[in-house]
């Protein structure tokens, strides 16, 4: 079905701009009234996909979509009817556009996983998967307030994580940028005075000048490498699968960060894994849809071969014992929980043994991420002390008065 690029009004005269699937113009019409808005105008968009635009919808909509839903679902209200409340709220235009798709398709007669499935941009087969669940044993407002949790705490993971990242980026950039000040501006200034003394210049202050030198002839190279390497990776990783392969390993194996990141990814694992087995979920079904949300090619590998070894007759514990991907005591609550059948507590206490790991983890991290970049600066300005004022210093020390 052709995608229809549209401007419309709503009930309040404010005027809306978005992409919805289309036969033609008089059922792109049809469906805006549907959705409570008065066509404008509208085109064939040139784009296919039903989602268009690289950015996404805040994890923050979504935690208000499940909440929202959530509530209306215990209180008896039918999920189309909070589909419609929930669209006069949304002011993200994407996630409108997404909520108008979903009450289409029910009023089309699918049911709500149906609808959520055809926004795979947006709706995981995870979250897919548990609603599903929720509505063949319904306990959807059950299943609702689960993913709400889940969400909320995939958000503080999340604020970690990049809190994580961007505090030694910005002060390592800071540290950069000295550099490059001192290298670029400082050190040639000094460097024809340190020539015009007429003696021999040290060999660390030789290093200087022409690493200085170097900076001034190929800052070009130097700012563009790193976006250089960046787009090389890029490319090398959609090209060659197992270029992607070894990157995404040494992620998770590389010092310091690797078993951070890989804490983070396993935490993820275990609790939407928890979620879909309490949900009524068999295990093997659980894990193939949490393949997708590894988001790391060896541990993705891992997880499937897991469920094959299971599908084969090997019971969970043994099954993810074999991989070596958890400590012993996480390998101890799995098997107490497959033995008491309380498998998703058991997980969920994985869970928060990681997410106490890596909070952990992180605040160390941080605490000697200062001190250690002070001191590389430290290091960098007296490499430059030393070899611009000795030269100085012997050649005062050579005079006679």
């Amino acid at each position: 079905m052709p995608l229809f690029s549209y401007k419309a009004v709503d009930a309040n005269g404010k005027a809306v701009l978005g992409r919805v699937e289309a036969v033609n113009l008089f059922d792109l019409e049809q469906r805006l009234t549907r959705m409570g808005l008065d066509l404008v105008s509208g085109a064939p968009s040139a784009q296919r996909s039903r989602l268009i635009g690289g950015s996404r919808v805040p994890r923050q909509d979504l935690i208000n979509f499940c909440f929202h839903l959530e509530q209306l679902a215990s209180a008896g209200v039918p999920v189309l009817e909070g589909l419609h409340d929930l669209r006069e709220s949304v002011d993200h235009p994407r996630f409108r556009e997404v909520v108008s798709g979903l009450i289409e398709s029910i009023e089309g007669g699918r049911s709500f996983s149906q609808a959520l499935g055809e926004f795979p941009e947006v709706f995981s087969k995870v979250f897919v998967s548990l609603v599903r669940a929720g509505e063949q044993t319904g306990k959807l407002p059950e299943v609702l307030n689960n993913l709400n949790e889940s969400l909320k705490w995939e958000d503080e993971l999340a604020a970690q994580t990049k809190k994580l990242f961007m505090y030694p980026m910005i002060v390592g950039g800071i540290v950069l940028a000295v550099t490059f000040f001192l290298m670029v501006y400082l050190v040639p200034q000094m460097a024809g005075f340190i020539r015009n003394m007429g003696q021999a210049v040290p060999l660390q202050t030789q290093i200087l000048i022409a690493v200085s030198a170097f900076f001034v002839d190929y800052w070009w190279a130097i700012l563009a490498a790193p976006f250089a390497i960046w787009a090389a990776l890029r490319a090398a990783t959609r090209g060659n699968p197992a270029i992607a392969y070894a990157i995404d390993r040494y992620k998770i194996t590389m010092p310091v960060l690797g078993p951070i990141l890989r804490k983070i990814i396993l935490s993820r694992f275990a609790s939407s894994f928890a979620m879909m087995y309490a949900s009524g979920i068999t295990v093997l079904d659980a894990i193939r849809s949490c393949e997708e949300i590894m988001g790391n090619r060896p541990l993705e590998y891992a997880l499937r071969t897991a469920g094959q070894q299971i599908a084969e007759g090997k019971n969970v514990t043994a099954a993810f014992q074999d991989l070596g991907l958890f400590p012993p005591l996480v390998i101890r609550m799995l098997r107490i929980g497959e033995n008491t059948g309380a498998l998703d507590r058991a997980l969920l206490n994985v869970t928060y043994f990681y997410n106490r790991e890596v909070r952990d983890a992180i605040a160390k991290l941080q605490a000697m991420i200062q001190p250690a970049l002070t001191v590389v600066l430290g290091l960098i300005l007296a490499w430059i002390m030393l070899s611009v004022l000795g030269p100085v210093y012997d050649s005062i020390s050579k005079m006679k008065f």
